[in-house]
């Protein structure tokens, strides 16, 4: 079967009685009552064929590793016998298929040395339920008689604890009742120190909701919200997945939970007879809820996995109700846990019975910790520079690793550690030649030959050494650099090109600082070359200065690997042109800072390297960011003044929105998130309708300073920003950026 989603996780029923009387417990004080004609205790056989099972899924679907839960009723009641028959007839199955990762559940009455021996010998984790202080944990955790289970739960989580047995300590689950202390309830947890904690909304749907105080819609979420704020001011002392997965989904990553996020469900449940079922959650909506009419011995997993309930939960945002689609949280609260959403007349296509809550909660939590989880290099250009610096480096270790073995790049690795050790000069030397925009297009054409199997060691290394040697000389070392020369000529990043021999010809050069500049010996011949050489072998980079008070910007139209941009690069400018495209820039830089002279600022930082391209300015007349590392630009050679500043502002406006996309996650892109353009006939994800927003707002600040405003530009402009104000798949980091664009624009159109 195509497209299914394997079960990597498991819950296996081992006793289907408890030796509590919860009285919020799915299992039997809800609707489904098919426990009471199930066996007691799982059999043998059911074990072994279930364990089977898993081991041909696991097989079939390549599984790394996979997760064994021991549920119940209360698993323990099963007895050690029978959970070592499970321990071993799982490890058995699984040994060389896929990792087995087991846990058991319990409430912790029954536990003992002799289970939890048991459990070390197998690497059995262990979760206990626990609602609290003995207030909380007596308001439902009771004996049938009524008498308190408290004192036996602490006795159970110290021998957990303790020295033999802590690395078993999975953690504690605590069940939600709002009319518990939430400060005391987290206290009362973060003083047995778990490893994790987890927090469940009792299991409720549309027709047997929850309990809610004065029938405040959001009573949950100010609950757990005073928890958040508790456990903010503590520290943040154990993890909490419930706000970790709030976190990491306001921050693009992944739900941490179940209940909440869009994750597709990858777990079964498999009954003490074998039956197969869906979340056991479900048994909080109706009778047979969780049913799938399937049963380890007549059918596989993957038979479940296709089954229409199981795949319903698979479906990501189209998966859940119409409404939840619309909603800006909804990565965050993914419409709920499914069964929360159950309603008589329709089923589960409705938000989750929490909805209030959830959406209050997550906007909750990001109102607490947005500015101090927005990325400082929104803000901060001088921490997006060195973010940027970091991932250049970052990738030429990989390449470095992928490349290890080879003699000609590890040679060449040595020279960069020798400028590296040299002191000061060295470092500073190393850091220009690295930070040059097209070094990291050099980098990621490598390790793209790597990947593809491709022989490019000696043409990674011919780079290297090239890198090497120009730090060499721009820092003025003392240090042998060696340089091969290919087709009579070498280049040296951020310095210039250099002739060695006739054309066709190869050759090792050494380079060497003198005191008037730099000298090439072949062997045969010396050649001295730089800045003040005057000979037509030597082609240094030509420079431009945006402004008297700007750092020079490199013209580079000789590095090989200039040819990174939408449309080729111009071959090498007479002195003619380099001339005439000097004065074009001065006049449209000049042009910028009176239309638009904050946005020309902001253009301005950062820019290091422009490249000229050939042919006329585009439709629009932007200008080209490519595959390379930031500060880089390239600008259509032949067009004029205005087009030109035009080519500056928006193409510098591309380049730092992908420097920023490369180093912090500004939206989140795990679904079929398409929004619709009033730039474009067809819907586009957020990542397109954002870029075209931060584009068009410094576009229509030049039009109108210059040429007037587009008809309708900025009602266009407001409208996608108010879909980006909603776009669900925007981070915290993604949302401030939408806030300074519409403070952008808001000047514009004052």
């Amino acid at each position: 079967m195509t497209g299914l989603i394997a079960f990597r996780e498991i819950v296996l029923k081992v006793h289907s009685r408890c030796d509590l009387a919860c009285d919020h417990c799915y299992v039997y004080e809800h609707a489904d009552q098919s426990w009471r004609a199930r066996p007691k205790v799982i059999s043998p056989e059911v074990i072994s064929r279930t364990a089977s099972r898993l081991a041909e899924h696991a097989r079939d679907h390549a599984l790394p590793s996979v997760t064994v839960i021991l549920h119940g009723g209360e698993p323990l009641l099963a007895g050690t016998a029978r959970l070592r028959l499970v321990c071993e007839e799982f490890s058995r199955a699984l040994t060389g298929i896929a990792a087995l990762d087991l846990r058991i559940h319990t409430n912790g009455l029954q536990l003992s040395t002799r289970y939890l021996d048991l459990f070390a010998e197998f690497g059995v984790r262990v979760g206990i339920s626990l609602d609290g202080d003995r207030a909380a944990n007596d308001r439902h955790r009771r004996f049938a008689d009524g008498r308190t289970s408290h004192p036996l739960v602490l006795a159970a989580v110290a021998l957990l604890r303790s020295a033999p047995y802590r690395h078993l300590y999975q953690g504690l689950l605590c069940t939600v009742d709002v009319a518990n202390d939430p400060v005391a309830v987290l206290d009362a947890l973060v003083e047995l120190e778990p490893p994790r904690v987890d927090f469940l909304l009792p299991h409720a749907t549309w027709e047997t909701p929850p309990v809610r105080p004065d029938d405040a819609p959001d009573a949950y979420a100010r609950w757990l919200l005073r928890i958040f704020d508790h456990w903010e001011r503590l520290g943040r002392p154990v993890p909490v997945r419930l706000f970790e997965s709030v976190l990491s989904t306001l921050g693009g990553g992944p739900s941490l939970t179940e209940s909440l996020g869009l994750a597709p469900t990858d777990l079964v449940v498999v009954e003490t007879d074998g039956t197969l079922e869906q979340v056991d959650s479900l048994k909080s909506a109706f009778e047979g809820a969780a049913a799938t009419g399937f049963n380890v011995f007549d059918h596989a997993f993957d038979r479940v996995a296709a089954h229409p309930g199981v795949r319903a939960r698979q479906l990501g945002l189209a998966g859940v109700s119409d409404s939840c689609r619309r909603c800006p949280v909804v990565r965050s609260c993914g419409g709920g846990l499914y069964t929360h959403r159950y309603r008589d007349r329709n089923g589960f296509d409705n938000p989750s019975v929490y909805c209030t809550d959830l959406r209050e909660l997550v906007d909750g939590v990001e109102g607490r910790t947005a500015p101090r989880e927005t990325a400082p290099q929104l803000s901060d250009p001088a921490e997006l520079a060195r973010s940027q610096e970091e991932l250049t480096r970052i990738l030429l270790a990989r390449l470095n690793a992928d490349l290890t073995g080879d003699p000609d790049w590890a040679h060449a690795w040595d020279l960069v550690a020798a400028v590296e050790r040299a002191g000061q000069a060295g470092a500073d030397a190393l850091d220009a030649v690295l930070d040059h925009p097209f070094t990291r297009t050099w980098v990621l054409a490598a390790l793209d030959a790597v990947r593809d199997g491709l022989p490019g060691g000696a043409e990674a290394a011919r780079r290297l050494t090239a890198l090497a040697a120009a730090a060499v000389l721009r820092g003025g070392l003392d240090l042998p650099a060696e340089v091969a020369y290919r087709d009579g000529e070498v280049y040296l990043p951020t310095l210039g090109l250099l002739r060695l021999g006739e054309p066709g010809t190869e050759g090792l050069a050494s380079l060497h600082v003198t005191d008037d500049g730099y000298v090439a010996r072949d062997g045969r011949s010396e050649h001295r070359f730089g800045p003040a050489a005057g000979d037509a072998r030597w082609q240094p980079v030509r420079t431009w200065s945006p402004g008297p008070d700007a750092a020079p910007v490199a013209l580079e139209d000789l590095d090989p690997y200039r040819n990174c941009f939408p449309r080729p690069p111009r071959l090498r400018l007479g002195a003619g042109e380099s001339e005439e495209w000097r004065g074009r820039l001065d006049r449209a830089w000049a042009l910028l800072h009176k239309a638009v002279p904050g946005f020309a600022r902001a253009a301005a930082a950062g820019l290091t390297t422009l490249t000229p391209l050939a042919g006329g300015p585009r439709a629009g007349g932007w200008g080209e960011a490519g595959r390379h590392g930031p500060g880089a630009l390239g600008v259509p050679y032949a067009a004029g003044v205005r087009e030109t500043a035009l080519a500056l502002l928006t193409g510098r406006r591309r380049t730092r929105l992908r420097a920023l996309t490369e180093v912090t996650d500004l939206y989140a892109l795990d679904g079929e998130w398409q929004h619709r353009s009033p730039w474009r006939s067809r819907p586009v994800p957020v990542s397109r309708l954002l870029a075209d927003v931060h584009e068009r707002v410094a576009v229509e600040a030049y039009r109108r300073a210059t040429a007037g405003p587009e008809p309708g530009g900025a009602d266009r402009i407001h409208e996608a920003l108010d879909r980006l104000s909603t776009a669900a798949e925007l981070t915290v980091t993604g949302k401030r950026l939408v806030a300074e664009l519409r403070y952008e624009l808001k000047a514009v159109d004052a």
